[in-house]
This record gives structure tokens, C-alpha cells and sequence, in this order.
């Protein structure tokens, strides 16, 4: 394989059998039973402001377990190559990447098709690997980290001193959740399923409750007279706890995701109950709409690295065929911490 010039860009010249590639697809929204392993898929070609990236490393998410049931928000619709976040080598570029990054550089980022050999990403979202880690290690930095960070800071507002009950916190997002806001100083609660306890305790929470418990709201009021801040990604198992939890009037309610079903809200609940913020985040979206803002996140998550708050990852990572039983663990709460695919296993 050779690296060429063309129009501006490059291409990395393929031989023949990488014109096709290996790749998990998604064939109904009848969820992860329906991912299937093919062999021959068209390899993608990078758009204009896109990378080709070699995937070294593939990030395995609850979002996809949402995508693959097809209740994700504005997601994919089938059949289409599975995963959105991944880590790998450059190979290519399209044209118009403002100071493209050179080729063989090792980037992390997100973008379609991630359970594949080869992805697009949009090069102003990406972030080089840091030097002396694996792609695998990297996986996170710009999707489970910039989320706990975005929750935490520029909407959370969180101050040391302040307290914050981390939900789903044996997760990836809630993992760095965890570790972030006791680095800002807080004093952190948080809430997973028992068995995940001593890992949660790990990492630094003051206190690990079982979210299952029918008085979660009541043991951490308990505990805290009253949260700062609550990060909530489970939605209805938890929603109402986490509302009755945060402090009236000052107390924030960032809403991430809703891994046991969406929860509703109503203007009477934030009246005459429920007097907090709530405010909802995705990523992505922050990205398309606060472009300033989502790289001021990668900036600051590249300073954290600098500095050694954020460690290399250790996902578990496991062959592509094994992605369809992956989310079906993922699914079933069975998993812990970040899980990866290997799109060449």
C-alpha cells in the first residue's frame, strides 16, 4: 500500500481485496439478533471534510443497542454498517480538511460504519491518539469523555465543594463521569447495579447505591440534603428520583440518555414539584450546533491527558463477529466499563 497525492488530498492506494471490507450489518430495528458479519461490503470513501480511517479499534455503545432497535433519535435507518465510534490509522481524506492531519496518523473519532476494516470520520471532530497508547486505549476520548465533561462543565456547572449523583457510573460515560467531577472537586454518589460496586468504589464515588432500590431518592437526600447536580442517562427507572434529589431552584438535572425507557416531564411537575434545571445533551448535536464549544471540550480533554487525569483506556475488546452478543450484553446490564470490537479478529 502506497500513499498518493491526488487533487490537494491523499489516498492510500488499497490492494484488491481491500476494496471490500468486513463489516457488522444492521439488517431490521429488530436489535442486535438482526447484526449480521459480512464479508465484501464496498469500502466507504471519505466525503468532502472527511477522514478514510484503517479502524484499529471500534467503540461499542449503548447507543447502538438504540440504534439497532431503531429508538435512537435521527439514527440510521437499516440496513446499514453498525457503530459510530472508532480509532485507527488515516489513510485517506476528501477534499476540503482544513490542516489535514498526515497520513498515518492514528486519530479517534466518530462517524458511520465504525464495526468496520475502514470508516469516514469528519476530520474537525477528531483527536490524534496519544503518544505511546493503542487505538483501543483511545477509544472514548471525543464520545464518553467529552459527554461526562460537557455534562459536567459548560452544562452542569459544577464547582468544588458541590455534589453529584452519577448515574449508570460502572458505565464508560459514567465511568469518566465519576472520575472528572472528583478531580473538579466535588463530592460524588453514585448509583449501579451491585456486582459493579467495588469498581465504581474504585474510581472514587464517596458512596455506590443501587439504582433498583424503591427509596434511592430517599438514601440520597439521606446522605446529602440535596444534590448539585445529577447526570442522568437511565430516564425511567430513575427520572423521578433524580428530580427529588436535586436541590430546588439551584440544583441541574443533565439528561444524557435513557437506557430503561424515556420518562415525561411536564410544566406542572417543574412548577409545583420538581422546581430544578433540566438539561438535555447529546453530543453530536453539541458538535453540528456549538462547534466552538465541542472543540474547546477536545481541547480540554487534551489537557487532561497532558496532565494524566485521563489514564489510557482498558476496554475489553473482543473479535467483530462477537459485536451482535457484545449488545446483547450491553443490553442486559451485564456489562462493565467500555467494550471494543476488532474489525481485523
Amino acid at each position: 500500500m502506497t500513499l498518493t497525492q491526488v487533487s490537494g488530498s491523499y489516498v492510500r492506494r488499497m490492494e484488491n481485496d481491500e476494496q471490500t471490507v468486513r463489516a457488522l450489518i444492521q439488517r431490521s430495528h429488530r436489535g442486535p439478533e438482526d447484526l449480521t458479519l459480512t464479508t465484501g461490503h464496498p469500502r466507504p470513501a471519505p466525503g468532502p471534510g472527511d477522514y478514510l480511517v484503517r479502524v484499529g479499534a471500534a467503540g461499542v455503545n449503548f447507543a447502538d443497542v438504540m440504534q439497532a432497535r431503531g429508538t435512537y433519535g435521527g439514527g440510521p435507518r437499516a440496513p446499514y454498517v453498525a457503530g459510530f465510534e472508532g480509532a485507527g490509522e488515516i489513510v485517506g481524506a476528501g477534499p476540503d480538511v482544513a490542516r489535514p492531519l498526515p497520513p498515518g496518523t492514528h486519530v479517534v473519532g466518530t462517524g458511520p460504519g465504525a464495526f468496520a476494516q475502514y470508516m469516514t470520520m469528519p476530520a474537525a471532530g477528531v483527536l490524534p491518539v496519544p503518544s505511546g497508547w493503542s487505538d483501543a486505549a483511545a477509544l472514548g476520548l471525543v464520545l464518553n469523555w467529552a459527554t461526562a465533561l460537557a455534562a459536567l462543565k459548560p452544562l452542569g456547572e459544577v464547582r468544588a465543594g458541590e455534589t453529584v449523583l452519577v448515574h449508570a457510573a460502572a458505565g464508560g460515560v459514567g465511568q469518566a463521569a465519576v472520575r472528572l467531577a472528583r478531580h473538579y472537586g466535588a463530592r460524588v454518589i453514585a448509583t449501579a447495579s451491585p456486582a459493579k460496586h467495588d469498581a465504581v468504589e474504585a474510581l472514587g464515588a464517596d458512596a455506590v447505591l443501587d439504582a433498583r432500590r424503591p427509596d434511592l431518592a430517599a438514601e440520597v437526600t439521606r446522605l446529602t440534603g440535596g444534590v448539585d447536580l445529577v447526570l442522568e442517562s437511565v430516564g425511567r427507572a430513575t427520572f423521578r428520583a433524580s428530580l427529588s434529589v436535586a436541590r430546588p431552584f439551584t440544583g441541574r438535572v443533565v439528561v444524557f440518555g435513557a437506557a430503561s425507557g424515556d420518562a415525561s416531564l411536564t410544566t406542572h411537575d417543574l412548577v409545583f414539584t420538581h422546581q430544578v434545571q433540566v438539561k438535555g445533551l447529546h453530543i453530536g448535536a453539541l458538535a453540528a450546533a456549538a462547534p466552538d464549544r465541542y472543540r474547546s471540550l477536545l481541547a480540554e480533554i487534551e489537557d487532561l491527558v497532558a496532565r494524566g487525569v485521563y489514564p489510557p483506556g482498558t476496554p475489553r475488546v473482543r473479535p467483530l463477529a462477537e459485536g451482535p452478543a457484545v449488545l446483547r450484553q450491553l443490553a442486559a446490564g451485564l456489562t462493565r466499563g467500555k467494550h471494543a470490537l476488532d474489525p481485523w479478529r
